[in-house]
C-alpha cells in the first residue's frame, strides 16, 4: 500500500516558522500533497513543500548586505536613499501629504510642484517634470513630442538594458518611426543632416548606459546637434540616463573624480543647448526610483498635458524623498547623499576595514586592489580604485551560503576567489560579514 500524504492542513502548520501567511503556506501544502499523488514513489510531500517554502520565504523583501561593491546595484535596490530622505518617503506613505494640495491657496495643486521647482533650481531648467521611472520618461517624451513622426537617433545608441529592455521597441511602440543614422561606431552630424526632414518629430541622442564603444569611433556632439535641431525648428532630446547634475560636482570635496571624466552632466547638456534633458532619479543622483525630464517650458507643457502623462506619473512616497534629495544638492549637502558618500570614501579608512575583515576571515584572506563599480548602467567602463577582501579557493558552497546569511550577504565571485568589497557595504555590518565569510569558508 502507498503511504498516503498529510493533510493540506497538518502539512501548512508544519511550514509555520513566521516568515510567510497562512494563505502562502496552505497553497504551498496542496500543490505539495498533489505532487506526492501523482509521484508517490518521488519526494514525499513534507520534503516538497519545505523546499517551496523556502524558496518563497527567500523573496520576501527584507534587508540584503551588499559586499559587491556595485554602489548602485539594480538587483539588490540602486540608490540608497539619504536617510531624511527615507523619512520622508516613510512620513508620506504613512499618513496623508498635500500631494496635489496647495496649502498657501487653499485649493487642488501640482503634483510634484515643490520638486520641480527644484529640479529647475539644481539644473537651470526653464521647466521640469517627474514620472515614474527614466524608461517612462523617454516613452512619453517620444510620444508626445514625436507622435506619428519621425524620431531620429543613432544606431550606436539604440541599446538593450538588463531585462531585455529594448530602445527600438520603446520608441516604435509610442507610434513614432524610427529614423535609424550612422552606424554602430560612427555617426557624424551629416548623418543626421541627412536624415531630418519635414516628418522630423526630434533628435534624439541616448547615453549608451551600460557598454561604452572604444577605437575606431566618432559622434556628433550635443553643442552641434542643438544647432541643427534649432536650424529646423525640432526638439532636440538628451537621454543621459545616469544622472548626474553637474560635472564640477561642487558637492564634492577637491576637482571631479577622474572615473566621472566623460559622463555627461543634465547642466553642461542643458547648456550646450539640448531642449529637454532626460535622466534617473535612482542613479547618480542617488535618490528614490524616478524618471526626471527637464528644459523649455513649452515641451514640457506639452509632455505634461499629454494622456500618457498618467499613466507613468510617480508616486507620492518617492516625490517626498526626491524633493528632500533635491534639497541637499541645492544646500550644498549632496556629498552626504549615500551614493557620493560611499564614491568618495578615504582609501585609508576603507583599507583599515578590510585589514580588520581579513584579519577575522583567516590566512585565506588578503586585502588587494580593487575597483568598485557605480553601476546601474552608469559611467560604463569606468571604476573606483580601492582595496577589497579576496578569499582565495574557497569552498565551492561559500557564496551560496553567505547567501543563506541572515541578513543574507552578496558578495562577487571572480577567478582568484570570493571578494567582499566593503565600500558598499555600511560598517555596522563589517563584523557580519567577517564572521559569515568565515563559517561559509570552513570545510
Amino acid at each position: 500500500m502507498s503511504p498516503r500524504p498529510p493533510s493540506v492542513d497538518a502539512l501548512a502548520a508544519s511550514l509555520d516558522d513566521g516568515r510567510l501567511p497562512r494563505a502562502l503556506l496552505v497553497e504551498i501544502a496542496r500543490q505539495a500533497v498533489e505532487t506526492f499523488r501523482r509521484d508517490p514513489g518521488g519526494r514525499s510531500a513534507e520534503e516538497v513543500a519545505a523546499e517551496q517554502a523556502g524558496r518563497l520565504a527567500a523573496r520576501r523583501p527584507g534587508k540584503v548586505v551588499n559586499a559587491t561593491g556595485v554602489l548602485l546595484h539594480t538587483n539588490l535596490g540602486r540608490a540608497l536613499l539619504a536617510s531624511e530622505a527615507a523619512e520622508a518617503e516613510r512620513m508620506s506613505s504613512a499618513g496623508y501629504s498635500a500631494l496635489e494640495f496647495d496649502l498657501g491657496e487653499g485649493r487642488r495643486g501640482g503634483r510634484g510642484s515643490y520638486a520641480h521647482d527644484l529640479l529647475r533650481a539644481v539644473t537651470g531648467a526653464e521647466a521640469a517634470l517627474a514620472v515614474n521611472n527614466n524608461a517612462g520618461a523617454l516613452f512619453l517624451t517620444i510620444a508626445a513630442l514625436a507622435g506619428a513622426r519621425a524620431a531620429v537617433v543613432s544606431r550606436g545608441e539604440l541599446i538593450e538594458i538588463g531585462g531585455s529592455f529594448r530602445l527600438p521597441d520603446l520608441m516604435g511602440s509610442t507610434g513614432a518611426r524610427l529614423v535609424e543614422v550612422g552606424t554602430t561606431n560612427r555617426t557624424r552630424l551629416k548623418d543626421y543632416r541627412k536624415a531630418v526632414g519635414p516628418d522630423t518629430g526630434m533628435i534624439l541622442k541616448v547615453h549608451p548606459s551600460n557598454y561604452r564603444i572604444e577605437g575606431f569611433t566618432e559622434e556628433a556632439a550635443y553643442r552641434d546637434l542643438a544647432a541643427l535641431a534649432a536650424e529646423g525648428g525640432i526638439p532636440f532630446v538628451a537621454d543621459v540616463g545616469s544622472g548626474l547634475l553637474d560635472a564640477r560636482t561642487p558637492w564634492l570635496d577637491g576637482p571631479p573624480p577622474a572615473w566621472l571624466s566623460d559622463e555627461p552632466a543634465v547642466r553642461q547638456t542643458l547648456e550646450a543647448g539640448a531642449d529637454l534633458v532626460l535622466f534617473s532619479g535612482d542613479k547618480l543622483l542617488g535618490g528614490p526610483q524616478a524618471g526626471l525630464i527637464v528644459g523649455r517650458a513649452g515641451l514640457i507643457e506639452e509632455i505634461r498635458s499629454h494622456p500618457i502623462a498618467r499613466a507613468v506619473r510617480i508616486g507620492g512616497g518617492a516625490l517626498a524623498a526626491l524633493a528632500v534629495t533635491l534639497e541637499m544638492y541645492a544646500a550644498g549637502r549632496a556629498g552626504e547623499i549615500p551614493f557620493w558618500k560611499m564614491a568618495s570614501l578615504p582609501t585609508a579608512g576603507l583599507e583599515a576595514r578590510s585589514l580588520a575583515a581579513a584579519s577575522t576571515i583567516g590566512p585565506a584572506a588578503s586585502v588587494e586592489q580593487g575597483l568598485s563599480l557605480p553601476g546601474a548602467g552608469s559611467v560604463p567602463g569606468k571604476g573606483i580604485p580601492g582595496p577589497i577582501v579576496v578569499v582565495g579557493s574557497p569552498p565551492a558552497t561559500a557564496w551560496g551560503r553567505l547567501l543563506a546569511a541572515a541578513p543574507p550577504i552578496v558578495t562577487r565571485r571572480e577567478p582568484r576567489g570570493l571578494v567582499a568589497d566593503l565600500r558598499t557595504v555600511d560598517p555596522g555590518d563589517d563584523a557580519h560579514v567577517a564572521d559569515s565569510i568565515a563559517r561559509a569558508c570552513r570545510s
